[in-house]
Order: C-alpha cells, then sequence, then structure tokens
C-alpha cells in the first residue's frame, strides 16, 4: 500500500500552503496535552501561587491562548484559522508532575490540531521559564493529540493519553 501523498509538497516537490478553499465549513475541534515533570519545590510554589514572577498557571493559560491565535505565525505553512475557543486545563497527575491540555475549537475550512498543540508547547514553555530559578532540571515531555473531530478525514482519538506521560 502506497503512503498518501505529501500535502504540503505540490507535483514537482516544492513546498506550497494546501488550497482548502473548496473544503465544505465545518465543526473542528481538537485536544493536545503534554506534561512538566518537575522538582517538589517547584510544584509547591505554583500551587501556592507564590512564583517570584506570578501566578504561574494564569500566565500560562494567557500564553497558551496567545500562541493558538498566532500559530500561523510559527508554523510556515499553516493557514490563518479564525478560533471560536481556546480552552486551557492544568491537572496534577502527581505531586511532581503537571498534565497540560488544550482545547481548541472553530468553524472552518481546516483543522485546528495545530493550534492545540502550539497551545500545549507555549503553555509548557511558560511554566519552564517562570520557575526556572527554581528548577532547572524540568522535563517537558509527550506534547501530543489527544483526539480531534470534525473535517473529511474523520475523527481521531489517541487510545491512552494519561498513561503515556511516564514514556
Amino acid at each position: 500500500m502506497q503512503p498518501p501523498p505529501l500535502s504540503h509538497l505540490d507535483e514537482s516537490g516544492q513546498a506550497h500552503m494546501v488550497d482548502v478553499g473548496d473544503k465544505p465549513i465545518s465543526r473542528r475541534e481538537a485536544v493536545a496535552e503534554g506534561f512538566v515533570s518537575m522538582s517538589l519545590e517547584a510544584a509547591n510554589v505554583i500551587r501556592a501561587r507564590t512564583a517570584a514572577k506570578g501566578d504561574v498557571l494564569q500566565i500560562a493559560t494567557i500564553a497558551a491562548v496567545q500562541a493558538a491565535k498566532q500559530t500561523s505565525h510559527w508554523i510556515p505553512l499553516c493557514h490563518i484559522v479564525p478560533l471560536d475557543h481556546v480552552g486551557i486545563e492544568f491537572d496534577w497527575v502527581s505531586e511532581t508532575q503537571l498534565r497540560i491540555q488544550a482545547t481548541v475549537r472553530t468553524h472552518g475550512k481546516t483543522g485546528v490540531e495545530m493550534e492545540a498543540l502550539t497551545a500545549v508547547s507555549a503553555a509548557t514553555l511558560t511554566i519552564y521559564d517562570m520557575c526556572k530559578s527554581i528548577d532547572r532540571s524540568m522535563v517537558i515531555r509527550n506534547i501530543q493529540l489527544v483526539s480531534k473531530m470534525g473535517g473529511t478525514r474523520g475523527p481521531f482519538a489517541r487510545p491512552t493519553s494519561q498513561s503515556s506521560a511516564e514514556s
């Protein structure tokens, strides 16, 4: 079985932006997640909202929303997508491991997977930046698409998400 052709390359192998002009508008949603492992000291500072630079999770939320809205500036061939919603959630999966989840929705001609992944990436990097004076050994891992819906290729759901944090 032949792999599908790469959509961001034309017939001559040159990079191009995919033409979505003839695609129908539909409701689309993507959920992405990532994890930050840190010292107990850093985790306690985040929980207590006493970081020297401010409330880490509030600033990470703002960074995530801002990044989702600017994804086409980060990823060269991404479309500019008007977003209906960007939601960020934080969940402590252990005493020292924080899960960040982004849910992004739109009504459009292309999906929002990259916007959700970019949001999670920005949130994890912001957490690192705001806490690096406490713990430079923090680890960002497993930024991944959890699910998507809408579009012509149908839904996607990762079989296991939270358990993949330890790998």
